[in-house]
């Protein structure tokens, strides 16, 4: 993947020297600490969820893996009243996300432009550990996610190796494909709130059953899959009307696909409680996940996205 070239972002805000803290009970927050858990632990966390807040355990799981938007399953938190700016990091991490997320800019805003629309970027908060957010209070354990009531994206970086140490979900190099895909995901969550598909999404699972909610939520998370593919697709046809070499090649992309696939409910869901429960998912299944990431990134287009007029996903 050729990263170095894409145009930084100074829509960041670098929250890592903050210092984290863990959310007490009372509606505060999950009372997790950072990442590192083993299998046994957020299964015991996810049934820990179920009893006490209603919330699935393989919710809990995805939640705890990684990627989706965050919802109400914490009591929003008042807002940090430390002024905070934005700017773009200067260490390598900090580099390598406010390119992808500048990339994400250029491309979407071009995107919107295109349909007569337009595009206004999110935020995103690089934190270590947990920071207040506008959903509640962010925690490395969660994973990265999106919170539509701030637009901001929260990305607790050590997630990245997470994914290749306790997901297995790709290896060397070629992981810097798969990091950009987790943050472009969200970014995908952003654009699907600005086109009005989260609130309208949301209105109805407030009235669904738990399963209708998550066949729900389920479309929604492929479609910020395959939404991530759109934005590579057009990356990769920029650099090369710019007379450059490819953005990523076929390594980068099987890479991305077998992160899409670790991190798919089915998989999450076998290996916390060796059984797999359809009805459950929340984010799709390991094949789901790629189907859409592919058809995605091989068409480029809205219109290949549409989770939910398909029939079949």
């Amino acid at each position: 993947m050729r990263w170095e070239d894409l145009e930084q972002s100074s829509n960041i805000e670098d929250r890592r020297e903050e210092g984290g803290y863990v959310a007490g009970g009372g509606g505060g927050g999950f009372p997790i600490g950072g990442g590192g858990m083993g299998l046994g632990t957020i299964a015991v966390i996810a049934l820990v969820g179920w009893g006490v807040f209603g919330i699935s355990p393989i919710t809990m799981i995805a939640l705890l893996s990684g990627g989706g938007y965050h919802q109400t399953y914490q009591q929003p938190r008042p807002a940090n009243t430390q002024a905070r700016r934005t700017g773009t990091p200067t260490d390598q991490i900090g580099n390598f996300v406010s390119r992808v997320l500048g990339s994400t800019e250029v491309e979407w805003k071009d995107i919107f432009a295109k349909s007569g629309g337009t595009y206004r970027p999110p935020t995103l908060v690089m934190f270590k550990g947990s920071t207040d957010a506008g959903c509640g209070t962010a925690q490395s354990a969660m994973g990265p996610f999106y919170c539509p009531t701030d637009q901001k994206v929260y990305l607790d970086t050590s997630f990245f190796r997470e994914i290749e140490t306790r997901f297995n979900g790709c290896s060397g190099s070629a992981c810097q494909f798969s990091q950009a895909y987790v943050i472009a995901h969200e970014v995908g969550h952003h654009v699907q709130n600005l086109l009005g598909i989260l609130p309208k999404v949301t209105a109805q699972q407030r009235t669904a059953s738990k399963v209708d909610a998550n066949r729900l939520q389920v479309r929604v998370e492929l479609q910020a899959d395959c939404l991530a593919g759109v934005w590579a697709n057009h990356e990769n046809a920029r650099q090369q009307r710019l007379g450059k070499p490819p953005f990523f090649d076929k390594t980068d992309v099987a890479a991305a696909l077998q992160t899409a696939s670790a991190i798919g409910d089915d998989t999450l869901e076998r290996k916390a409680t060796g059984r797999v429960v359809p009805d459950s998912f929340t984010h799709g299944s390991g094949a789901q996940r790629q189907r859409w990431f592919t058809n995605g990134l091989e068409q480029g287009t809205l219109k290949a996205c549409d989770t939910f007029g398909a029939s079949s996903l």
